[in-house]
């Protein structure tokens, strides 16, 4: 009977010595290419070099050694099949039985800074995906191994059987595809980012598992967190849990709308998140007063909820923060005293992450993606921003500087909040959210309502033009001294003659920022 044969390529060896040496203790003769060769060589393990499979050397820097007949014919060969066996004998090619394989590193490469596009291509692997997607289609006969942490359940089966199951060889064929997908995905996404292709005519994305959640967003829904393989030191992936129980579904996805918001202030902020929107965001001189004017803006929802801090938690701030049931502190830093006062909330998590850093790779994903049944939409985020210099006064009286702060605040904050979303502030905090209503003026009511007398004074933000002057007459009634709005209404001259009769400021921006 001819000895099984395996071919051993791969860049991360971890495990690999202790691995080979035990196929080999198992009667497996060893094929193997260059650098892993050398290494199996060196430990004293038998090795049959490729080139003496093929006839034929290694050549253009090690660009083409594996893409051969003799490898190729070795994995795909059917051995059932009466005529794929005479013609491996008139070729004499020999079975190939497992292929232990991993590929250049790709994405460890390009991530880099300021990689060499040369240094890129020359880290994407042809040879590798190649053998392991002809093993992993063949897996009636052949095993396919790309992940170092599968070596023992191989050795194991081989131990008992002489060779794997049909079971495990499935399995992982599945997970060779999985991994030369993912691979693919990177390349494409790079090359593709290299030419300015930014909707191209398809569009694939890859995930790696960060953990398995208990489950979704509800107890009947299976669910797990993935990361971009290139995620940004600033994504919620990259947050360091200092304390607490494990993280929900749910607090991901509110951590992440948290995140987007208080990265909009350079000033001291916190922002406290109910379900991914905003129900009090304050800024101030210290983080402390930023956090008493979040708490402030909505003493009740907050309850449950996140808060995200753009500055260290000193213990000033963790004694507030300590007083009110909360799901998640998140924070680029806690002083010890911090920590040892918010630790003593059993459940409370505590996220550390560099909130305000530079933005992640250039490699990572600068679009958004929505499923919908049976595809997605996919579209840029919205990072648009905007400074008093691109505001129009379109009133007969012009906004006071305090309440042209006031609206550029406003509108940073009603940037995140679900359309159709209304945000009432004075004095750097927020004092009423209305968000995802089905009409404007409903959302605008739920924002005045929360405010109360402190409407009075207070300037309003929308993230969409008024249809209708029904909203500006709300405000009106409310005390509201100024409104910022996107304009470009047919009806717009409506809402300004109303706000020119009850003495209000308002300013369009041109830019509308609708939330789904």
């Amino acid at each position: 009977m001819t000895k099984k044969k395996a071919l051993i390529s791969v860049s991360d060896k971890t495990g690999l010595v202790p691995f080979a040496r035990q196929l080999s203790e198992l009667g497996v003769e060893i094929i193997s290419t260059g650098g892993t060769a050398a290494l199996l060589k060196e430990a004293g393990i038998p090795v049959i070099g490729i080139s003496e499979v093929t006839g034929f050397p290694e050549v253009m820097d090690g660009r083409v050694k594996t893409l051969h007949p003799a490898i190729h014919g070795g994995l795909l060969a059917v051995r059932d099949n009466p005529v794929h066996v005479q013609q491996m004998n008139e070729q004499e090619i020999e079975p190939i039985d497992l292929v232990i394989v991993n590929l250049y590193p790709f994405k460890e490469t390009i991530s880099k800074p300021s990689v060499a596009f040369s240094e890129a291509i020359e880290n994407i692997d042809i040879g590798g995906p190649s053998m392991l997607r002809s093993a992993a289609k063949n897996h009636a006969y052949v095993t396919a191994v790309v992940d170092a942490a599968d070596y023992d359940t191989v050795l194991a089966e081989w131990k008992a059987y002489g060779n794997t199951t049909l079971e495990t060889r499935q399995r992982l064929a599945a997970k060779v595809f999985r991994h030369t997908a993912a691979y693919d995905a990177m390349i494409s996404r790079y090359l593709s980012q290299q030419v300015g292709e930014t909707m191209p005519e398809s569009y694939t994305v890859t995930y790696e598992k960060v953990m398995d959640m208990r489950y979704g967003e509800n107890p009947h829904q299976a669910a797990a967190f993935y990361a971009e393989p290139l995620a940004g030191k600033t994504s919620i992936a990259k947050a360091e849990q200092l304390h607490g129980k494990e993280l929900s579904y749910n607090n991901i996805n509110d951590a992440d709308a948290a995140l987007a918001i208080v990265r909009e202030f350079a000033e001291p902020a916190v922002v406290a998140i109910k379900h991914t929107n905003p129900c009090g965001v304050g800024i101030g001189s210290t983080i402390a007063e930023a956090y008493r004017k979040a708490y402030e803006a909505d003493p009740v929802s907050i309850f449950g909820g996140i808060v995200a801090a753009n500055r260290t938690i000193d213990g000033k701030t963790a004694q507030m923060l300590r007083e009110v049931f909360l799901e998640i502190v998140l924070a680029p830093d806690f002083t010890e005293e911090a920590l040892e006062i918010l630790k003593e909330k059993k459940n409370l998590r505590l996220l550390r992450l560099d909130i305000m850093a530079e933005a992640g790779s250039t490699q990572e994903s600068q679009l958004r993606i929505a499923p919908v049944v049976g595809g997605a939409l996919i579209q840029e985020y919205d990072r648009k921003q905007i400074g008093a210099e691109d505001l129009q006064t379109v009133t007969e009286r012009q906004p006071t500087q305090e309440e042209l702060e006031q609206l550029l605040f406003s509108w940073k904050v009603v940037k995140h909040v679900k359309s159709n979303a209304i945000v009432l502030a004075r004095d750097n905090m927020t004092i009423g959210v209305g968000a995802g209503q089905m009409n404007r003026v409903g959302s605008a009511r739920i924002a005045i309502e929360q405010a109360g007398e402190k409407a009075k004074g207070a300037v309003l933000a929308s993230d969409a033009f008024f249809p209708m002057p029904d909203t500006v007459e709300e405000a009106a009634k409310a005390g509201i001294t100024a409104i910022i709005q996107p304009g470009g209404s047919v009806r717009d001259q409506e809402s300004i003659d109303a706000c020119n009769r009850y003495g209000i400021a308002m300013v369009f921006t041109g830019v509308r920022h609708f939330k789904h």
